[in-house]
């Protein structure tokens, strides 16, 4: 078993807003050619607990540590420098950019001498097809495509490529199944286990239970800010963890509480007040 610290760790991480506790204890840790899936609904606090890690917000209390070591990200750049890479939704792509040029937007290489220096488009088209490529997606030849044209999975190959080329060593992907058809997510899912065997920690957040338990490893639900449950794979089943992640303890509770009551009241269901 390996004894190296993993790549990144929250130890009761805490965010406040003010009077407003948002993130509470938050514990969790991904290592080496892992994916951590990070399950949730709608308002559990993903959002702020991503910005937390990408260094948009810093904590309240607790720590993040990177191979063991206490890090503080000041701003999304320090956590980018660090080597995590947040991937959103939609790819964080450029619609009306080339897939060359969105590949490089801000690092674009360039060719010529002093100030006649000019961007080099053949090579980052080069470089930009052959890195998206690597990750499965052929249909992408054509560095000079624009970005608007790709499907939803293809923008996310790109992104997840372009993070990759720069040096991600953590990579965050914030539901990025959430708004594909089922094709172009098998293809989002393929790269997230090519990311994990390239040796990458993955932090895959979602709410699609089946997504999850396709390439995760490690599973934790957050609940109103706060971890509800800390899993490895094969730990629970589909029905448990969506139980989890809709309350499942208080629907059992309640259930039982309406069993109660129809079996004192000749089986009659509450009345709506």
């Amino acid at each position: 078993m390996s004894t190296k610290p993993p790549v990144l760790e929250l130890r009761s991480v805490d965010k406040s807003f003010g009077p407003i506790d948002v993130l509470h204890e938050i514990s969790l840790k991904v290592g080496e050619g892992e994916v951590l899936c990070l399950l949730g609904d709608n308002g559990a606090g993903k959002s702020t607990l991503i910005k937390t890690l990408a260094g948009v917000h810093q904590p309240t209390r607790g720590q993040i540590l990177m191979d063991g070591q206490a890090v503080s990200f000041a701003t999304p750049r320090d956590a980018a420098d660090r080597g995590i890479a947040t991937v959103h939704q939609f790819g964080g792509t450029f619609p009306l950019m080339s897939i060359g040029r969105s590949f490089f937007v801000g690092v674009e290489p360039t060719k010529g001498w002093g100030p006649f220096r000019v961007y080099d488009r053949k090579t980052a088209n080069e470089i930009a097809v052959k890195a998206v490529q690597s990750f499965g997606i052929t249909r992408i030849d054509d560095g000079d495509r624009l970005v608007g044209g790709l499907s939803g999975g293809e923008r996310q190959s790109l992104a997840i490529a372009r993070a990759v080329h720069f040096g991600a060593r953590v990579l965050i992907l914030d539901e990025p199944t959430a708004a594909l058809g089922v094709k172009q997510a098998a293809h989002v899912l393929r790269i997230v286990n090519e990311a994990k065997k390239r040796g990458l920690a993955v932090i895959f957040i979602t709410h699609q239970v089946m997504h999850a338990m396709a390439v995760g490893d490690h599973f934790a639900v957050l609940i109103r800010g706060a971890i509800a449950a800390d899993f490895r794979k094969g730990e629970k089943s589909r029905e448990e963890i969506t139980d989890l992640m809709a309350g499942g303890a208080s629907m059992s509770s309640l259930e039982a509480e309406i069993e109660g009551y129809m079996a004192s009241h000749d089986g009659h269901p509450p009345q709506v007040a």
